[in-house]
């Protein structure tokens, strides 16, 4: 498949040989070429389609709740933006290392003499889910939902958190 060809010795005015170049040849395969700028072409419209959800009915959308993950040395510490939002609307589960994230804004009471020019906020269900670390003890999960934020805190199995190890010198 990959060649290695040597480019000839000359010699110049000075009777002195010309260092010798290796080069490798590559075969040229146009279909993987074609199929890279494919799955970047995917990767980009799919990045840009993330940016405007898909509308349903006025003022229903298809969305997700932005999500922040931090690990620290002794949990791993998951907040939601859920914002009007109830806490009876938010459902947390956890189940063979995988956390699911399910709830639903409704929309408030539609007023029948009232006319829109504009309706930007979103309503709907939505899921997300995430798998955890192996290093997480899911049966001490907490969850605590104030001010629109929902935080999940998963505490580390003792055995996951860094040790420092002394150095002797001898």
């Amino acid at each position: 498949m990959f060649e290695t060809c040597k480019a000839k010795e000359t010699t110049t005015e000075s009777n002195k040989p010309e260092e010798v170049k290796k080069m490798t040849l590559v075969r040229w395969r146009p279909r993987n070429d074609v199929f890279r700028f494919r799955n970047e072409m995917d990767r980009l419209f799919d990045d840009f389609m993330e940016r405007f959800p898909a509308r349903r009915g006025v003022g229903e959308q298809i969305w997700n709740p932005d999500v922040d993950i931090q690990d620290s040395e002794n949990e791993v510490i998951i907040k939601a933006e859920l914002p009007g939002m109830e806490q009876s609307d938010v459902n947390v589960s956890i189940q063979d290392n995988v956390l699911t994230l399910k709830g639903e804004k409704k929309q408030e009471k539609e007023e029948k003499e009232q006319n829109f020019h504009r309706v930007e906020r979103t309503y709907g269900s939505f899921t997300r889910v995430f798998t955890l670390p192996a290093t997480v003890v899911a049966d001490k999960a907490a969850a605590e939902y104030k001010n629109g934020i929902l935080t999940i805190t998963l505490p580390k199995v003792e055995e996951a958190k860094p040790k420092e190890i002394d150095i002797e010198v001898k």
